[in-house]
């Protein structure tokens, strides 16, 4: 996939406002491995209060935390997905999002961007977020 410019994103001000809104996050891409990036914004996000539920296909717990092979396995509502992972898998996350149907906020990490999935979430009714990290715009507060 060549890179993209998020043409379908929130503005700041509604960045922070998704953040102030959100409780739970599913953390698609978490690896156990604490010198990698998803896990250190997942301990950030931990820290701050945020409940983190990773996605990941190998192991039972990431932070103290059941893991989940899928987004559809889990059995609670979730807010958030904040995808870790290739953008070319965006359009299958988005796809479980819907599916769903409780997640209210589809965010790409920094350096992430799939606006064909982004406009799909974005028409389903999710706020979409592309190219920024929660734990970047938190610490930027």
């Amino acid at each position: 996939m060549e890179c993209e410019f998020p043409t379908v994103n929130s503005n700041n001000e509604e960045i922070l406002e998704i953040l102030d809104s959100v409780k739970t996050i599913a953390m698609i891409g978490l690896s156990p491995d604490e010198s990698k990036a998803s896990n250190m914004v997942a301990k950030f996000l931990q820290d701050r209060g945020y409940k983190i539920v990773p996605v990941y296909p190998k192991g039972e717990t990431i932070l103290g935390e059941k893991v989940y092979r899928s987004l559809l396995e889990i059995p609670f509502e979730i807010d958030m997905v904040d995808i870790f992972r290739k953008p070319d898998v965006f359009d299958a996350v988005a796809d479980a999002c819907i599916e769903r149907g409780d997640v209210k906020v589809f965010w790409g990490q920094l350096g992430l961007v799939n606006n064909a999935a982004a406009k799909k979430a974005e028409d389903a009714g999710m706020r979409v977020v592309q190219n920024h990290c929660p734990k970047i715009e938190l610490q930027n507060r």
